[in-house]
């Protein structure tokens, strides 16, 4: 086991248009630290986990095939796995990814 405090304005930031640090990973499971710039865009893909969106700071819009949702500042949004979903930045956003 291991111990380990991060802050995250230090781990991931805004200088590129999406920054991303893989926290853990174990086979598909994962906990990923994301930065994304305003308007910046994760294009149409898919999870092989389910998965969790947890926003820390900013706002972003999820959309899937027939429903987008926005999620903001100490929000969560959870979905299935083989879901196709695209990312889009509202505002300069940090979240936790974890897919499980």
């Amino acid at each position: 086991m291991f111990y380990n405090v991060l802050k995250t304005k230090d781990t991931v930031d805004y200088d590129k248009k999406f920054d991303k640090l893989d926290l853990m990973q174990k086979d598909d499971s994962s906990l990923s630290l994301i930065a994304l710039k305003k308007e910046e865009i994760i294009d149409t893909h898919t999870s092989v986990c389910d998965a969790a969106i947890y926003v820390i700071e900013g706002k972003i819009e999820v959309h899937f095939e027939a429903q987008k949702f926005t999620v903001e500042k100490e929000e969560i949004l959870m979905f299935k796995k083989d879901e196709h979903h695209k990312v889009l930045a509202l505002k300069d956003t940090k979240f936790l990814l974890i897919k499980i």
